[in-house]
């Protein structure tokens, strides 16, 4: 008797499992394991846009299970300078032609299935998918721009992940979902770490001692300041510039403030 095809996606993802265990790490790139799967696309321009969304985020494989139209002149133009993505894509028949040697696939589905098995948010689905690619590919798999996967489709995949989007509102667009898939996968394969900006020196005690100073003359001289009187304002300028964590040049900027400051009132007393 044949078996359920959960119960053979199942199957399929221990023994490729239990297959990879005694594999070390090769050193690759996570995200050079992770296949993008679209089933039966019926719009090229959303197989271009999703080469898009892949790119951006570092993937480069796409799988294309029965595409309507592929190759396509509207899948190029969408696809805005991630072709490489298309020229690379691989053509197949069936999903389960698309999913052969994956050791984990995740169904991506926004609607409730009754037989769906183990679902996780999509950032939860990521990180797993990262953890176990370095044993083997693993594939994420879209559904058509119309109706998604089948639930025959779904269960072929070891996992369901779904985008916690508005309830009342959750259908995406196939390639704004492959971007959030996407761009789950990086975080996950690289902590999501970004671009930092430049450091600049930052200013000495003495610097910023001098700027208090300064200004302290300064307020004086343009009778902002009773110098018998002070009260509070050069205890709260003191703490501001200590809070603002200066730097050598801002403090240069401030003094040169002051400095114009001190010739214009001086030219004012004379």
């Amino acid at each position: 008797m044949r078996q359920p095809a959960c119960a053979r996606a199942k199957k399929r993802y221990c023994t490729a499992l239990a297959q990879s265990a005694s594999t070390m790490s090769d050193g690759l790139d996570p995200l050079s394991r992770a296949r993008i799967v679209l089933v039966a696309t019926s719009h090229p321009g959303n197989v271009g846009a999703a080469a898009r969304a892949m790119h951006t985020m570092g993937l480069s494989r796409l799988v294309l299970v029965a595409p309507r139209r592929f190759p396509d002149a509207e899948a190029v133009a969408r696809a805005t300078g991630a072709t490489a993505v298309l020229e690379t894509a691989r053509v197949v028949a069936t999903l389960d032609e698309a999913l052969d040697g994956a050791v984990l696939s995740v169904g991506m589905s926004a609607r409730r299935r009754e037989f769906a098995g183990r679902v996780l948010a999509v950032r939860d689905a990521a990180q797993e998918a990262i953890a176990i690619a370095p044993r083997g590919d693993v594939a994420f798999v879209f559904g058509s721009e119309i109706s998604g996967l089948s639930n025959d489709e779904l269960a072929r995949c070891t996992i369901v992940a779904t985008i916690p989007a508005n309830p009342a509102y959750a259908s995406l667009n196939l390639a704004a979902a492959v971007q959030v898939a996407a761009y789950e996968l990086r975080v996950a394969a690289t902590g999501g770490t970004v671009w930092r900006a430049p450091r600049f020196a930052p200013a000495t005690a003495d610097e910023i001692a001098a700027l208090h100073a300064h200004g302290e003359k300064t307020l004086v001289a343009m009778r902002l300041l009773d110098p018998a009187m002070p009260k509070r304002l050069l205890p709260r300028l003191r703490r501001l510039f200590a809070r603002a964590g200066l730097e050598k040049e801002e403090v240069n900027i401030l003094r040169g403030f002051l400095a114009r400051i001190d010739q214009f009132v001086g030219r004012r007393e004379r």
